[in-house]
């Protein structure tokens, strides 16, 4: 029932003084544990760091939560099982909860091919992330952009973040980095990496109206490789191969069938975003005009914010090379494992996608997520240390689950005062056996 108009005074209101650079932050909170970046890795981290206790602070750039894994649109988990024929599980907790409630409503399936992938619906994960982040009690901070990191000798002390609602001052005991860029890092004044060509990021986009027609006349792979590298001039199409990833029973398809810069300079960030939605709608108009069975009557239900698959990373004390990953080397200090391929996106018209076979793993040292010159900052996800072909093959969600998985346990491993460079290994690895035995 409407309720009868009363009166509402306005007030007018002045800040006082101009706001200056120097000044206090609006607001300023102490944690235990402060994660940057709300992705696959970084929520792993919040999530296990409250499951141990830890009072957690979780940043992200974003107005929401989920990073790339929910806001990119990616469509599927990979590096979380193993190779055929045995098709083993690699990485549990997180993805333990993602699988069981999203399959139980249906929002989830399973890709078995080479390997297993894990399909899923971004809105409904979305819903997944939030619900458990409230349910374990985690404060988060969205619309937040890195502004200064308080640093004193080999701690980082706290960092400042800047929202529409005023500057934040998060001071912690323990940091994790899982910004995907390093942007922690690169703000504390530590060594990174930088490659020295282009690699390249997606636009992706979920198209609807996708048809069957009572047999399965979708192109598989080799098929729309093949008419994508014919076809590409034709309709101004820069990748010359693309995968589409069907939501069974839907009639929707994620699509990931472009390749756009991902650029650190704002202004070329954001013209990147709009060539990306340019190029989309270029593979819109090639599907539905090649394949019309099939996407004859498709359109864009929505494009995903610009992927970026490997921009800026840190130098740690140990970069995982190509040779090792290849080698399978099994570290003493192992916290995620995956058997993914080389996929290294360093070609406007195409990748390098070089499998394994089916017995093979890498693995991640944790020596990889600790950068030298801090005791209390870890790195998680795709801003480790690897060269480029090494970090092309772990940056994928089921290995940066389990790296943000670890990060948790070794924080709360050395507390406020300790060093994340001395570790007990031995207990760490009985913390995360599931992820890197059996």
């Amino acid at each position: 029932m409407p309720h009868a108009l009363t009166d509402l005074p306005v007030h007018t209101v002045v800040r006082g003084s101009a706001l200056r650079p120097t000044d206090p932050a609006d607001c300023a909170v102490d944690t235990d544990v402060c994660v940057v970046g709300a992705g696959i890795a970084g929520l792993s981290a919040a999530v296990e760091s409250a499951r141990l206790g830890r009072r957690v602070v979780l940043v992200d750039a974003l107005p929401v939560l989920g990073g790339q894994m929910v806001n990119s649109l990616i469509g599927l988990f990979c590096g979380v099982f193993g190779n055929a024929p045995e098709h083993h599980r690699l990485t549990h907790g997180l993805l333990d909860g993602i699988f069981t409630d999203l399959e139980k409503t249906g929002d989830l399936f399973y890709r078995v091919g080479h390997t297993t992938t894990v399909g899923y619906d971004e809105v409904r994960l979305g819903r997944w992330v939030e619900g458990t982040v409230r349910e374990h009690g985690i404060r988060t901070l969205t619309n937040a952009t890195l502004t200064g990191v308080d640093r004193e000798a080999d701690r980082v002390l706290g960092a400042r973040f800047a929202t529409r609602f005023g500057s934040v001052d998060v001071r912690a005991s323990g940091f994790v980095d899982a910004s995907g860029d390093a942007s922690l890092c690169w703000a504390a004044g530590l060594p990174c990496r930088l490659p020295e060509r282009t690699i390249y990021g997606s636009q992706q986009l979920v198209v609807e109206n996708v048809r069957n027609g009572g047999t399965d006349t979708r192109p598989d792979p080799a098929e729309l490789t093949r008419v994508v590298a014919a076809k590409a001039d034709q309709y101004g199409l820069m990748r010359r191969d693309g995968l589409a990833f069907y939501f069974p029973g839907r009639g929707t398809a994620v699509l990931n069938m472009t390749h756009i810069e991902a650029p650190l300079d704002p202004f070329a960030a954001a013209d990147a975003q709009l060539e990306g939605k340019a190029q989309a709608d270029r593979v819109v108009a090639f599907l539905r005009a090649e394949f019309p069975d099939v996407f004859g009557a498709a359109h864009v239900r929505s494009y995903g914010l610009p992927g970026r698959r490997q921009t800026r990373w840190v130098a740690a004390q140990h970069q995982l090379s190509v040779a090792e990953v290849r080698a399978g080397t099994p570290f003493p200090d192992a916290v995620a494992r995956t058997a993914w391929p080389v996929e290294l996106h360093d070609a406007p018209d195409g990748y390098v996608w070089e499998t394994f076979g089916p017995d093979h793993l890498h693995y991640v040292p944790l020596r990889s997520m600790t950068p030298p010159g801090t005791s209390n900052v870890l790195v998680a996800g795709r801003c480790v240390d690897g060269d480029a072909a090494a970090l092309s093959s772990i940056r994928v969600m089921g290995p940066c689950a389990a790296m943000g998985h670890a990060a948790a346990h070794v924080l709360d491993q050395v507390g406020a005062d300790g060093s994340v460079h001395v570790v007990d290994t031995a207990d760490l690895r009985s913390r995360i056996r599931d992820n890197i035995e059996g």
